[in-house]
């Protein structure tokens, strides 16, 4: 049974006629509309009439309050109900509290319930019973067994995989999870009794079942596999993330046609760059990663940022009971060897927890790749050669320590990390390209590099049963650095040509370094007036400063790095969210406060450097709509007007190839998601599942990255709008020993002065998967398992459409990517270890990156993960 905000089980236990309950003289006085009749002889005494306890035949679902939910709370709730001669529930008394909501969710539910009354002899009458519910946060299912109920009663069950509940025969308490204390009747005639054990929603399920415009990729059979985050992410439909080259390479990552910093990262609801991963989001190990979060145009109030066409919060490990640990290592061509650590601890009696995580990465990167090189006769002519400077280096960890679970604190944490990546440059972000070929030289000395460290502390705690308060605040700082001193031009057999100037990339030589420092804070309340119904206010200012030094210039004076630069954002915002029609219903209206202030130095075209101080607010609201037909079949709607504004590296540069631009203009953009999901319908054929969803994007004042020979900036656009149709589809076998799944996006992206569709963007591609399983192959809970992927991605236009005849644009081709992995699977107890053997673009197919350089053809893999 699935449940907008919880799945659970309901077992319907009632004792049999060995359990009297009130069909007496006094049950009738406290059961309104209940006939009186004589109580049940002893044996003996004469032939008494049968009793035929209540059934429970229709359940209403129960939903799990948010505010306990959030805080991680558990509880149980008794009820007294009382059950008319029909079947209605015309009473439920709250018998037992539990507080934190729990206790009016228990109770409207009940009311709801339909049952067969309760018998005596051919009759119907009056009756009350005793009532619990039991709820459950999240756990991983246990083995699936079987579900008995009491002696004669036939038993009501839930999801496959919920541990079984079973009755006593003539037991006159109600039995619960080990441990549970009996239920005590009232005084008076034994009331039989009824246990409901309601298991939350994972919090995946409850945010695709929510009326946010999310999809929700879980990573457990991707940290399994070889593939990385963008590989994992791109097999969503709506989504291209392309890579320039090998791993660390830039990524450019494209939702619903729009790329870039339009789309905000998080991790764990800090954003990314923040929070140790500012090398890209295609670069986080994913097996630091439990799942993945995609917002479509519409980004929620809590993480607390400006968005133009989305957002991606990865979400890590949360649970803060018991130990465990996990690792992964993986090896692979090209001088591929990627690690992870992991490991948490909780102490119970005193609620404190430690968790930790690391990663070491390295490539070499040395792929074939097409190119035009100078043949013995100083020609240019087709060659085939390897990358020889595109090396990857990266490393990190992360420390957390903290309570849970105390009346003071819901949570209080400490988290700190560190990580370091250094990138070799083979060639600039834009290369000259011929019939599919590099014509560029490739540079052989220059080197990209960051390493980021800081801190944040977290705090949340509920508050008077129905507000939640959700806290956190924390520094970060980056260094970047950026050499660019060869005196050599290189070829691509790596042969060097001296020459009496500096620097590969651009008109000037490097050897600089840029510092930043960036404060955050982030403040969320959320209060439930009602059962189904949450205000939430919210507050998140930044304030980022930045300055440097490039060596190469003897006078620091005349080094515009050396002037301090001071970024202050933030957003400020109230959501509202209500659940009417039983919960059939889910609607989301949110208002948006944007707010940014610039102060810089800049060179003026006097040559002199002035200041820069400017400010810029904006406001933005809108809507998201969800609406279930059936547990299995709900329509989505969401609307936003939105606003982003820009960065601290398209405002200032990256320190690299990125040079600044402190007089952009924020993005405005009106999104619009109109879908329909079918989720996990069973049939006698197996499983089905299906969603469509048609998007558009109309924004104004566009960033884009103006892209020069050497060096890029950022610019405003006019406008542009991106309108599309993106739908996914799978069937999984009885028994789950087979499962396909495709998708496939189709997007127009265009500008919205001339209607020319914008250069270099793929507006169709899809993919699909399939996975076979035999289970047990050589011991009990043994999988092996074999995974099929297939991306495709239609031809599509380097330059601008509109210009030149067609058959002289640079066009990148149709491509077609395999990739073929093999897993055994080995549970044993709470351990569990899988191996892969992965291969990658099976078919070396000549693949492209998003400005059409090779990227890299057949590779093999191998990779070892462990959980205990």
């Amino acid at each position: 049974m699935r449940f907008a905000a919880l799945a659970g089980t309901l077992v319907l236990a009632p004792c049999g006629a060995l359990l009297a309950f009130a069909a007496d003289a006094r049950a009738s006085e406290e059961a309104p509309g209940a006939e009186a009749a004589p109580a049940a002889r002893a044996p003996g005494d004469g032939v008494a009439l049968a009793v035929r306890p209540p059934e429970l035949t229709g359940a209403v679902e129960a939903a799990y309050p948010q505010a306990a939910r959030e805080a991680g709370l558990e509880g149980s709730v008794v009820l007294r109900l009382t059950i008319d001669a029909e079947g209605r529930v015309t009473s439920a008394e709250v018998a037992e509290p539990a507080g934190h909501g729990f206790d009016e969710a228990a109770r409207q539910a009940a009311l709801r319930f339909r049952f067969t009354p309760a018998r005596r002899g051919d009759r119907s009458v009056a009756s009350r019973i005793l009532y619990r519910h039991d709820f459950r946060l999240p756990a991983p299912p246990p083995a699936a067994g079987p579900v008995t109920g009491a002696a004669g009663a036939a038993p009501v069950t839930g999801e496959a995989g919920a541990a079984p509940v079973t009755g006593e025969a003539g037991a006159a308490h109600v039995t619960g999870e080990a441990g549970a204390a009996p239920v005590a009747a009232a005084a008076g005639p034994a009331l039989p009794a009824i246990e409901v054990s309601v298991r939350g929603a994972s919090e995946a399920e409850r945010l695709r079942t929510s009326a946010q415009a999310v999809q929700v990729i879980e990573t457990v059979e991707a940290r399994r596999q070889a593939a990385d985050l963008g590989q994992v992410l791109a097999r969503a439909e709506g989504v291209s993330v392309r890579r320039l080259g090998g791993l660390g390479s830039d990524a450019r990552f494209s939702l619903n046609g729009l790329t870039d910093d339009r789309i905000r990262f998080f991790l764990d609801g800090v954003p990314l760059d923040l929070a140790g991963h500012s090398f890209g989001i295609a670069n986080v190990p994913v097996n630091l990663v439990e799942r993945a979060e995609i917002y479509r145009g519409v980004v929620p109030l809590r993480f607390g940022t400006d968005a133009l066409g989305g957002a991606v919060n990865l979400v890590t490990d949360q649970d803060t009971r018991g130990t465990a640990a996990s690792a992964s290592y993986q090896v692979g061509s090209f001088g591929t060897y990627r690690m992870t650590l992991g490991a948490r601890h909780a102490h119970a009696p005193s609620g404190l927890f430690a968790r930790a995580s690391g990663f070491v990465d390295r490539a070499r990167n040395d792929t074939p790749i097409d190119v035009m090189a100078y043949d013995e006769r100083g020609r240019l002519s087709p060659a085939r050669a390897r990358r020889f400077h595109d090396g990857y280096v990266a490393a990190g960890g992360a420390a957390e320590l903290g309570v849970a679970r105390r009346p003071w604190a819901d949570r209080l944490l400490l988290r700190a990390f560190f990580t370091s990546h250094d990138k070799e440059v083979q060639h600039g972000l834009l290369v000259d390209m011929l019939d599919g070929r590099v014509k560029s030289p490739p540079f052989g000395e220059a080197t990209f590099g960051r390493q980021t460290g800081g801190a944040l502390l977290r705090y949340a705690q509920p508050f008077f049963g129905r507000a939640r308060l959700d806290a956190l605040a924390g520094y970060s700082y980056a260094r970047t650095t950026f050499l660019n001193v060869a005196t050599c031009t290189y070829d691509w057999s790596g042969g060097c040509v001296e020459r009496p100037y500096r620097g590969e990339i651009g008109d000037d030589a490097n050897d600089q370094q840029v510092h930043q420092h960036t404060t955050f804070a982030r403040v969320n309340l959320a209060w439930h007036p009602a059962t189904e119904h949450l205000l939430r206010f919210g507050l998140s200012p930044s304030h980022v400063t930045r300055t440097g030094r490039n060596l190469v210039v003897a006078e620091p004076e005349k080094d515009p790095l050396t002037a301090e630069r001071a970024l202050w954002s933030g957003v400020a915002g109230v959501e509202y969210e209500a659940r009417p029609l039983e919960g059939r219903l889910a609607n989301i209206a949110f208002a948006k406060l944007y707010l940014q202030s610039i102060r810089a130095r800049e060179h003026l075209p006097s040559g002199r450097i002035g200041d820069v101080d400017r400010a810029t607010h904006r406001a933005g609201a809108g809507d998201s709509l969800r609406f279930r037909f059936t547990d299995a079949l709900y329509a989505k709607a969401s609307y936003e007007f939105a606003t982003r504004l820009p960065t601290p590296e398209e405002l200032f540069g990256d320190g690299g190839l990125i040079v600044r631009n402190v007089h952009l203009e924020p993005e405005v953009s009106h999104n619009v998601n109109l879908g329909v999901t079918l989720e996990r319908a069973e049939s006698g054929a197996g499983q089905l599942r299906f969603s469509a969803n048609g998007f558009g994007r109309f924004t104004e004042d566009l960033i884009t990255l103006r892209r020069h020979l050497g060096y890029s900036e950022y610019g405003n656009t006019l406008s542009a709008r991106s309108v599309g149709i993106e739908s996914t589809a799978g069937w999984t076998s009885p028994g789950d020993w087979l499962s396909v799944d495709g998708h496939v996006t189709w997007q127009d992206f265009r500008d919205g002065s001339t209607g020319v569709r914008i250069q270099n963007q793929p507006y169709l591609f899809g993919g699909v998967a399939a996975r076979a399983q035999w289970p047990e192959i050589a011991a009990r809970r043994d999988v092996l398992s074999l995974t099929w992927n297939a991306d495709y991605v239609h031809a599509f236009f380097v330059g601008p459409e509109g210009r030149g005849a067609a058959d002289s644009k640079a066009e990148i081709p149709s491509q077609l990517v395999h990739t073929l992995a093999l897993t055994y699977l080995v549970e044993r107890g709470g351990w569990t270890v899988s191996s892969t053997v992965e291969v990658q673009n099976l078919t070396d197919e000549k693949a492209f990156s998003f400005y059409g350089v090779q990227r890299p053809g057949r590779a093999a893999y191998a990779k070892l993960a462990l959980s205990l």
